[in-house]
């Protein structure tokens, strides 16, 4: 493939872990897509009746569990007994018939699993919005990140994790409660006031979907010239990594992150 405008190393993060390959949002998902190389793992959060993240996409758990009910009224207990192996074949992978690789996973054994990776694995984090539980959790997530030393990156050094969000206003209360920690405002379509490259009040990188992508490719420039990094999602097919790159985007979230790292001539 070309890289006509690709002038530097585009991070490639693990979208809900390798979920092409392992059940998204599982240990057995992070751990493929960390021995796959991949530079950083997103995941989403939500808060549990009993005050725990945990990473679930959904409100509800109907689609990713053999259970059902809203994550917030549920306590990690009730969530622990579920299985979460979302229909993937468990002969694929020795791993997934540990009952620990197919749980629910919490944030903190995520941020566990990242400190022990061996080498810089990265964090982005989505909040979930709308939620009852709004402002608690992010003040729970800005608590556990202090736990591993994450809400202020040591002298001389990036950030290794980042906060990301459909809602201003969570990336709001994160940048007041921890300004280090980055955040990215995710687009599903472009605003037309944000058509010129602005980003709301607390946002520091932009997170367009591919599709904004897609249909206004001038869109990154617009960006970067406005001094933004762009992060776009979720980025599976060829043409799509392709489009990305040739782009010059900062980072691509994908499913495939493997398939992705051999596209961009990194395996």
């Amino acid at each position: 493939m070309t890289h006509a405008r690709q002038q530097h190393t585009i991070q490639v993060v693990a979208h809900r872990g390798a979920s092409e390959d392992a059940p998204e949002h599982t240990l057995a998902a992070y751990v493929k897509a960390i021995e796959d190389g991949a530079d950083a793992l997103e995941c989403d959060v939500r808060l549990t009746a009993d005050g725990h993240l945990v990473c679930v996409h959904d409100r509800r758990v109907n689609r990713t569990s053999n259970g059902r009910g809203a994550v917030s009224a549920l306590e990690l207990a009730d969530l622990a007994a579920l299985d979460f192996g979302g229909g993937k074949d468990p002969d694929e992978s020795p791993d997934w018939r540990d009952r620990e690789y197919t749980s629910v996973l919490t944030l903190e054994r995520l941020l566990e699993l990242v400190a022990d990776a061996g080498r810089r694995v990265e964090l982005a984090i989505e909040t979930k919005h709308p939620t009852r539980w709004a402002g608690q959790v992010e003040e729970r997530l800005i608590e556990l990140l202090g736990r591993f030393g994450l809400t202020e990156p040591p002298p001389g050094t990036t950030s290794a994790v980042r906060v990301m969000s459909f809602s201003g206003r969570s990336l709001h209360r994160i940048a007041a409660a921890a300004p280090a920690i980055p955040t990215v405002y995710l687009m599903q379509f472009l605003s037309p006031r944000l058509r010129d490259g602005r980003l709301p009040a607390g946002s520091r990188i932009a997170g367009p979907s591919v599709r904004i992508v897609r249909n206004n490719p001038a869109y990154v420039d617009r960006l970067h010239r406005a001094g933004h990094r762009v992060h776009v999602w979720t980025v599976n097919s060829p043409e799509d990594v392709e489009l990305c790159a040739g782009l010059g985007v900062d980072a691509i979230i994908t499913n495939r992150p493997k398939q992705v790292l051999s596209q961009l001539g990194r395996l």
